[in-house]
């Protein structure tokens, strides 16, 4: 009996060994069973022979070797293949084509790309993966030709281009400013043809603007646009703060805006007030402003702008202000806008037609309502005192959409015109001279499409 009870106890344990072992091989890291990750990364199925391609190797247990063949008409060639002598979880690659690969003529070629975990799964042997991917070969970079622009741009000015792009791979194209803004194109007159303003912000010192074209294959082209440029001085302002006006008009504003809630020095009203809470009306404006249509347009046509009837200049765009109190340096900011002044709660109106973008309160602006004229040419009007659009509606040429007011930051009757092309303020005299419409807009756009007719 008492055998008997000894054999089932061993096979008790024997079965309570075999137990804890299934376990111990099905729960431990050690024996995992998931396969290696592989991932192309950034890769739209193309390459260029140049740039390495990026590859990521990830796995729990650890990589113990992996393998990177290329395989072409010729045959296979091994690209990398590495056998680690401490395994990684991840493993980032740079995979570069074999030397004198840029002659080949493949249009496309494969990349199997093998991986080996450190894992005792499958009989100790580990778990394993392949990925194969196919790329197509591109190494001719776009062609980019100017078909017309603006002879010259002024500081704070704005400008047109016209420019062809031809590449059967296009990924993306795009102007490049030497301050690293991109601005937009727009498709424009026939297929392979674009359009795009372009503005040189006043506090920039310099201006300069490329066209860049770059394909799925990561080939780029970078075309120089021939601006002559106009360098132009604005005027700086240095302005003295009175106690009235701290303890009047500011001390009125601070108590509207949460970023002077609890502030109680009337200096620090001012700063904040004209540091940060313009810079969140002016972060708005920005925003607002900085679309371009993605349709093509076979045309713009723009009227010249005077939003004020008989309105006087009473401010400048591109004033340098400087605040100074008792002497001492205070805050500065720039006025980009034309301020104009005429009689109290003027008519505004609106030369040319378009999408009211906005219309509503904005800070410092006051009441302000936003007209966007297509290609990313949008006008503002602030510190109306009334407003007669409403946002989404469209507006058509010659219509009256405010009256001129004191809403916000304004300490008399007028009105704030400000241009803006892509989200950046442009000097709104140009946009208010037929002339200049004429031989920097209506004019390239006529002349281009000739040129276009004519290839």
């Amino acid at each position: 009996m008492r055998r008997k009870n000894n054999s089932s106890i061993g096979l008790l344990l024997v079965f309570a060994l075999i137990i804890a072992a299934t376990l111990y091989v099905y729960f431990s890291e050690t024996f995992e069973r998931k396969a290696p990750t592989i991932s192309l990364e950034k890769n739209n199925g193309y390459w260029n022979l140049k740039k390495p391609l990026k590859i990521k190797i990830s796995d729990d247990s650890g990589i113990q070797s992996y393998k990177i063949i290329m395989h072409t008409q010729d045959g296979d060639k091994t690209l990398q293949y590495e056998q680690l002598l401490a395994p990684q979880k991840e493993l980032n690659l740079a995979v570069k084509p074999p030397r004198g690969s840029y002659t080949m003529k493949d249009k496309e070629l494969t990349l199997v790309v093998q991986a080996q975990d450190t894992s005792k799964w499958n009989f100790l042997k580990g778990n394993s993966a392949q990925s194969v991917f196919t790329m197509q070969i591109d190494k001719k970079r776009p062609r980019v030709s100017i078909v017309g622009n603006s002879y010259k741009i002024s500081k704070g000015g704005s400008a047109l281009v016209i420019f062809k792009v031809e590449d059967e791979n296009l990924d993306d194209i795009y102007i490049l400013s030497n301050h690293n803004k991109h601005f937009k194109a727009e498709p424009f007159y026939k297929e392979g043809y674009y359009i795009a303003l372009l503005a040189w912000p006043v506090q920039d010192s310099s201006f300069k603007a490329t066209v860049v074209a770059r394909d799925l294959a990561s080939n780029i082209r970078k075309t120089y646009i021939p601006f002559y440029l106009k360098n132009k001085k604005y005027r700086l302002s240095k302005i003295k703060l009175s106690d009235k006006f701290l303890k009047g008009k500011i001390y009125d504003l601070a108590e509207d805006f949460e970023e002077t809630q609890g502030v109680e020095d009337k200096l620090e009203q001012f700063k904040i007030i004209n540091e940060d809470v313009r810079a969140k009306n002016e972060k708005l404006i920005h925003k607002l402003t900085s679309p371009v249509p993605e349709e093509m347009i076979s045309d713009f046509k723009v009227r010249r702008m005077y939003p004020l009837k008989n309105g006087a200049v009473v401010a400048h765009f591109g004033d340098h202000r400087k605040y100074y109190y008792n002497g001492k340096f205070i805050s500065e900011a720039y006025h980009l806008g034309l301020d104009l002044a005429s009689h109290a709660m003027a008519p505004i109106k609106t030369q040319n037609g378009g999408k009211v973008v906005f219309s509503d309160f904005n800070g410092l602006y006051g009441n302000m309502p936003v007209l966007s004229h297509g290609l990313g040419l949008y006008t503002i009007y602030g510190h109306c005192s009334s407003v007669d659009v409403s946002e989404g509606e469209e507006v058509p040429p010659n219509s009256k959409i405010a009256n001129t007011g004191k809403s916000g930051y304004a300490m008399g009757d007028h009105l704030h015109f400000g241009v803006l092309v892509q989200g950046i303020e442009v000097r709104p005299q140009e946009w208010m001279d037929r002339q200049w419409i004429k031989l920097n807009i209506s004019d390239i756009i006529k002349n281009a499409k000739k040129i276009i007719d004519q290839q």
